[in-house]
């Protein structure tokens, strides 16, 4: 049975259109196949070329796609994807910025911090989140969409390791707060979401070190790192559908019980 099968009529996103930044490889290629295998037409947004291949993924399964590179940093290319989202599918009704800093998993004290570390992890990350919701906020309204930021464990416990991408998720739940409580009132949900899963920077790591795997299973009480394709991207799908109206402001941790406290 495929994903799109065991969808309900409620878990649809027929008729919607979703700009997933990010979206070349990893949770945001998933996000932006699942949206697609659920109905809507995604806008599929990222650095590299490819973005093509996961629009080639999500037109080879059937879907409606359109790849678009682009630097979530620079305003202008954010608001180029959503005209463009406009004028291939009619609107934007939902946005989920999954981009993150290259340095996202580069370990390093505050001490060895770079400042062009630093300045990537708040410029994709937080401004990207701000291009996003500033390029989108018309066309959301006018929907009634949806935005989703991401963000991670390392923003509500601290990481010794990775200041600077704690700092900068933090910071996403700041304003994930802010914008749903401005924008609520005007019928837009905005929610973040902490996904625990497989992204290629990690399997690259886990190849190195075969046994981080295991380390990794054994603290996750469901006993797997999550799969993009299976554990997060639904979860997205339902944040983005009508089954989720009333869920606004939260931050939604999708890792298996891995962390209790959050």
């Amino acid at each position: 049975m495929t994903s799109n099968e065991r969808m309900t009529v409620g878990d649809r996103l027929d008729g919607k259109v979703v700009l997933v930044t990010g979206a070349g490889a990893g949770i945001g290629r998933a996000i932006a196949q699942d949206a697609a295998a659920a109905g809507a037409a995604v806008v599929i947004m990222g650095p590299s070329d490819n973005v093509t291949e996961t629009a080639a993924l999500v037109t080879d399964a059937g879907g409606r796609a359109v790849a678009v590179r682009g630097d979530v940093t620079a305003y202008a290319d954010v608001a180029g994807a959503v005209a463009l989202a406009v004028e291939r599918f009619g609107a934007v009704d939902g946005v989920v910025h999954n981009a993150t800093s290259r340095y996202s998993s580069v370990m390093s004290t505050m001490e060895g911090l770079g400042g062009d570390a630093w300045d990537d992890h708040l410029g994709v990350s937080l401004r990207g989140a701000f291009n996003c919701a500033r390029a989108a906020m018309a066309e959301l309204v006018r929907t009634k969409g949806r935005l989703l930021l991401m963000t991670s464990p390392a923003a509500m416990e601290g990481s010794p390791t990775l200041p600077g991408y704690a700092a900068a998720k933090g910071a996403i739940r700041g304003l994930t707060k802010a914008l749903a409580v401005e924008w609520g009132p005007l019928g837009v949900r905005v929610n973040a979401l902490s996904p625990l899963a497989v992204t290629p920077a990690l399997a690259n790591a886990q190849r190195e070190n075969p046994e981080m795997e295991g380390r990794l299973r054994a603290v996750v009480p469901l006993g797997h790192v999550g799969d993009p394709a299976t554990d997060i991207a639904p979860v997205v799908t339902f944040l983005l559908g009508d089954r989720s109206t009333y869920v606004n402001g939260q931050t939604i941790v999708v890792d298996g019980g891995r962390y209790t406290t959050l």
